[in-house]
């Protein structure tokens, strides 16, 4: 089977004429096939430019006219512009045409004015379809890799038609990024309206709805010395406080901003908000899933039960730093006591632990122990638990829990127990209609107050390192 390509200027004559003679030929041969590619006369040097490139071919002007190897496989074969394709259609069909200079007017007309409609048309449809915006910085991080098929589905955004997914790593390489982009693509997900790379912040942000921050502070190695730590650190704030200014400047102004990682997670999240003033405060928030659920393990380790069988642990604090955990709420399902209890049967956490003092001396440094164990053995951020946080706050934004369901997450500190007002703190939150509030008939008082008092005075120790060491820089 012959199957040829014919590729011109909408309003050139020779590509009219060359149109009409395969039409002729594409009647009265069954096996010859044409397809048409008109360009608007503004596009042509673009298109043309591009064509050739990608496909090793020399050619100047139009039409152009390729011949595809069906059969074959492999790129095209050129033949040329209007004269090579009439010599060929007289060599081997014994086949020419002759336009009459009207008849030939009108079909340049009308392929100009076809295009023109198409373009039209295709401009209106994509006016009417507001896709969500969600960008993600770190774009080429684990977490990232595994949250993005997520994310282009129901569950994450039930109420949106399509995502466009913008991906950002600073200084990025770009062969990887257009992998990524490349890959995302390929997942051929329904919600996914267009997927972008960018590896610098001239674009970053722009109208956008949802905002994943995963850039974090990982040592380049054990032995990195206490300047070159001071310095990544001051990188980092200075990267956020861009951030923050960026998302105040374009960001959709009900943008929700989601930060995640395992290195000052409260303190990226607060000069966020610091450098947004125009966002409300409440659209920010720290997530602590991977705090909660390293307090679950060890837990359940104690207990002799699943992690997923211990629920509503309660993380008060600094989530990458100091933190209280609060076991008044938590409960231990399928507990192997001495009475057989059904699965849907829940005990009080503090009620089956009678072990006081382990709780008092041994707990939490077992908890710190398990993160250390998890960057030791694998050298990475916790990608799978990180991932299900987030997916987690997004759904409850969202209105997929109901609201007896709360998580521990960082927010912004108002009126809590005479904290600090300007600084993030890990409470546990509720989500009604898009919005969240703090646990009702939750209380911190005693030890516990003075232990939070603590963590908030850690906080603002280290905003306030943050702000000297970034000003000492620039002086």
């Amino acid at each position: 089977m012959a199957k040829f390509v014919l590729a011109g200027k909408a309003d050139c004559p020779l590509y009219a004429q060359a149109e009409r003679l395969a039409d002729t030929l594409q009647r009265t041969l069954p096996s010859f096939k044409v397809h048409k590619i008109p360009v608007l006369p503004s596009e042509w040097e673009r298109w043309l430019e591009l064509t050739c490139n990608k496909n090793g071919w020399k050619h100047e002007e139009s039409p152009l006219i390729w011949r595809e190897l069906v059969e074959q496989g492999g790129k095209g074969m050129i033949l040329g512009g209007y004269n090579d394709f009439v010599d060929h259609c007289q060599v081997y069909y014994g086949v020419t045409s002759k336009i009459p200079d009207d008849e030939l007017e009108t079909i340049v007309a009308e392929n100009l004015e076809t295009q023109l409609s198409l373009i039209a048309e295709e401009q209106h449809r994509l006016s009417l379809i507001h896709p969500c915006n969600v960008w993600i910085t770190g774009a080429l991080c684990l977490t990232s890799q595994i949250l993005i098929p997520f994310l282009l589905s129901d569950e994450a955004f039930p109420d949106v038609q399509t995502v466009a997914l913008h991906l950002l790593h600073l200084s990025g390489d770009e062969e990887d990024m257009q992998t990524l982009k490349l890959d995302t693509e390929d997942l051929a997900l329904g919600l996914l309206y267009r997927v972008t790379v960018h590896t610098d912040l001239e674009q970053a942000f722009h109208e956008a709805h949802v905002v994943i921050l995963l850039d974090d502070f990982n040592a380049d190695s054990e032995n990195e010395s206490d300047e070159a730590r001071k310095q990544r650190v001051k990188n980092l704030s200075e990267r956020y406080r861009e951030y923050g200014r960026l998302i105040d400047g374009r960001a959709d102004k009900e943008v929700k901003v989601i930060v995640s990682g395992m290195s000052f997670v409260n303190m990226r999240c607060s000069l966020l908000v610091e450098s947004a003033p125009s966002i409300n405060s409440h659209q920010f928030v720290a997530i602590a899933s991977q705090l909660v659920n390293e307090v679950r393990a060890v837990l359940a380790d104690k207990l002799c039960v699943m992690p997923s069988d211990v629920k509503d642990v309660i993380v008060w604090g600094n989530i990458s730093g100091r933190f209280v955990i609060d076991l008044r709420w938590a409960k231990v399902f399928n507990y192997p006591g001495a009475i057989r209890v059904p699965p849907s049967f829940s005990q009080p956490v503090l009620r089956v632990l009678y072990d006081r003092k382990w709780l008092e001396t041994e707990f939490k440094p077992l908890v710190h122990q398990q993160r250390q164990i998890l960057l030791s053995n694998t050298g990475r951020e916790a990608a799978i638990s990180a991932t299900n946080g987030i997916l987690q706050v997004l759904k409850a934004w969202h209105g997929a829990y109901g609201p007896d369901k709360f998580f521990s997450v960082g927010i912004t500190c108002t009126d809590f127990y005479s904290l600090p007002h300007d600084i993030i703190i890990s409470a546990p939150v509720t989500w009604t209609e898009g919005k969240w509030s703090l646990l009702k008939g939750v209380t911190v008082e005693g030890k516990m107050l003075e232990e939070l008092d603590l963590c908030a005075n850690e906080l603002q120790q280290s905003q306030l390192n943050t702000v000297f060491s970034f000003h000492s820089v620039f002086q």
